[in-house]
């Protein structure tokens, strides 16, 4: 069977797959099983068109690697067959431990990170595939001798962000988080084992970072988002709550199975094969089919909150650089419970919420992104840039609750 497939990706055009066994794991279904994941949550919500998934982010990721591989061997840096096939792999399933919803429901369903069940899902492929994920788990966890490689899959200019700030950014329709990928991708080198960019590549380096600052901003921490992923968050949480209690809920069987239990990662590495059973088994269908289920549930408080992520009647939010207030949020507090009179007093915590997002643009605390220079010096970006980079962390204080009837 020819496995060297041709994908026509929206993105990139025609993307091939380089190694068989790279097919032979998107057709398994624990990587299936991301084409049932949207890529960015609710953000269609706002931009209707962000409706692709892990999968798509996935294969892109997977191209953008190539590319880098053949850049870097073109300047004489060795990667030999086996680490071009592992690091492939690694950036390939990178992702495949994400749950319903991306990032939204990471500690709501389960208090475990997508990175673990991430690895913990390449560990169970490695036994199914006799030993052949040994190298790209090494590489994913940053346990072999050549640094760039992990770098490539974790780090400031890695294939993941290359690809997710293009992708998210074609498909929301929002033009400022597009960047030259495949400009900087050609201007990546390596020195003493790290990654570097060539000199040339600073600007767009800066444009780079400046996207993605933006795309935090504009897309992924855009207020109606966070409102609508917010509401999801409270709704899975009520479920949670209700089903402890040991009310029978109108679920899959794979979405009962982490609702009527808090799951920890020390559960799942108790018992692998049941938890990850259970949960290649959830997806975005199992959370939109709950929601339907909840808008008719006896509790008035689920079936509210359902309603209002079905029917996009979202919440209000208000976002500040500072705290709200003590007065002003009493002041909030009264006005939604004189509309809610019939809602108990504890369900004011789901009906009004507050929190705090943060984004770093650039971290120059670990593995900053390095400019090499023609004389073979090399320097941190942070010290060589014109424009100024934004190296603190940007904090915006939100408030939501309902709308007027």
């Amino acid at each position: 069977m020819n496995k060297r497939k041709i994908f026509n990706d929206p993105v990139y055009g025609f993307i091939s797959i380089p190694f068989d066994v790279l097919f032979d794991l998107v057709e398994h279904p624990y990587f299936q099983r991301l084409r049932r994941i949207k890529q960015v949550s609710l953000t269609n919500y706002v931009y209707p068109g962000a409706l692709h998934t892990r999968f798509h982010h996935a294969m892109g990721a997977m191209h953008l690697m190539g590319q880098a591989i053949d850049v870097l061997r073109s300047k004489d840096v060795e990667i030999t067959e086996e680490e071009a096939k592992a690091v492939s792999i690694a950036i390939l399933l990178h992702d495949i431990g994400h749950g319903p919803f991306s990032h939204t429901l990471e500690h709501t369903l389960i208090n475990v990170h997508h990175e673990e069940i991430s690895l913990r899902f390449m560990e169970r492929l490695n036994e199914i595939f006799e030993g052949k994920l040994d190298l790209a788990i090494r590489i994913f966890k940053d346990e072999y001798p050549k640094k760039f490689l992990h770098q490539l899959i974790s780090g400031q200019l890695d294939m993941d962000r290359m690809d997710y700030l293009n992708r998210d950014s074609f498909f929301t329709g929002v033009s400022e988080g597009v960047i030259g990928y495949d400009r900087i991708i050609k201007m990546l080198a390596v020195k003493d084992d790290e990654l570097v960019v060539e000199e040339k590549g600073i600007y767009s380096i800066e444009k780079f970072l400046i996207a993605r600052r933006l795309m935090y901003w504009q897309v992924y921490l855009h207020k109606t988002v966070l409102a609508a992923e917010q509401m999801l968050v409270k709704t899975l949480q009520r479920a949670k709550e209700l089903a402890l209690a040991g009310e029978q809920l109108d679920v899959s069987h794979s979405l009962a199975f982490f609702l009527y239990q808090n799951v920890t990662l020390e559960d799942f590495d108790k018992n692998l094969d049941e938890m990850l059973g259970h949960f290649a088994r959830l997806d975005d269908y199992d959370i939109f089919a709950a929601l339907k289920s909840f808008t008719g549930n006896s509790d008035p408080l689920l079936a509210y909150l359902a309603s209002c992520i079905l029917d996009r009647r979202l919440f209000k939010i208000e976002l500040k650089n500072q705290p709200f207030e003590p007065a002003y949020l009493n002041e909030v507090k009264n006005m939604v419970n004189g509309r809610f009179g019939n809602f108990p007093e504890g369900y004011l915590d789901y009906l009004i919420f507050s929190g705090e997002e943060t984004n770093h643009a650039y971290n120059i605390s670990k593995d900053e992104i390095k400019i090499l220079f023609k004389d073979g010096t090399v320097s941190p970006m942070s010290q060589l840039t014109d424009f100024g980079l934004q190296t603190r962390i940007v904090k915006k204080f939100y408030l939501c609750y309902p709308k007027g009837k």
